[in-house]
């Protein structure tokens, strides 16, 4: 688990009562076999799965993500305000066990009544490097760029990314990004959340 950094205050246009209280967002880039989770206090994680567990996969991840989520019924605190998920890629040849670990997620968040945002790898890379297309590489180097981190695999890297993407929805960016960047948000369809 990557130590997380400290970064800037909440921006002055943050409500007043924003202020009192930064939102909980939990980041997750979801596949069977290494989700990645950026928690809300902004340290990363990889969940490693045996392919020999075969199904059995999905019990370990939905566990990881229920620990992540928490719940104060669990002792596990409160639950996040925002949970921000990547969404299934289109024309994936890993489409079908992205499909079921998803429906794992999904299934949990809405059981604990915690709304959930699905941001599509085209609009995260786009919000991240300002170029919805390419490899992992040049989110890794924003993220070292923006945010002074470095992350174990590209997982914990999209999971920062999509929690980061949340905050800076709710209007409270993590660090300065280009306006045209940070308007690819508007793509997602946000659930309903009190924003700040």
């Amino acid at each position: 688990m990557t130590e997380p950094t400290l970064f800037p205050e909440a921006p002055a246009a943050a409500s007043a009562a924003g202020a009192a209280r930064r939102p909980a967002v939990v980041g997750l880039d979801l596949s069977i076999t290494a989700p990645g989770v950026a928690y809300r206090d902004g340290s990363t994680h990889t969940v490693v799965t045996r392919q020999k567990d075969g199904d059995g996969r999905l019990a370990v991840i939905e566990e990881a993500v229920h620990i992540a989520v928490g719940g104060e019924q669990y002792g596990l605190g409160p639950l996040p305000d925002l949970v921000v998920v990547e969404d299934i890629p289109q024309n994936s040849h890993a489409a079908k066990p992205i499909a079921m670990v998803h429906g794992v997620v999904r299934n949990l968040l809405r059981k604990e009544g915690v709304p959930y945002a699905l941001v599509t790898p085209a609009t995260l890379k786009a919000y991240a490097t300002g170029k919805g297309s390419g490899d992992k590489v040049p989110m890794a180097l924003s993220a070292y760029k923006r945010a002074g981190r470095e992350f174990g695999d590209d997982n914990q890297c999209d999971a920062a990314w999509l929690r980061w993407a949340g905050l800076d929805w709710l209007g409270f960016p993590e660090f300065s990004m280009p306006a045209a960047w940070r308007e690819r948000l508007n793509k997602v369809q946000w659930p309903e959340v009190d924003r700040w």
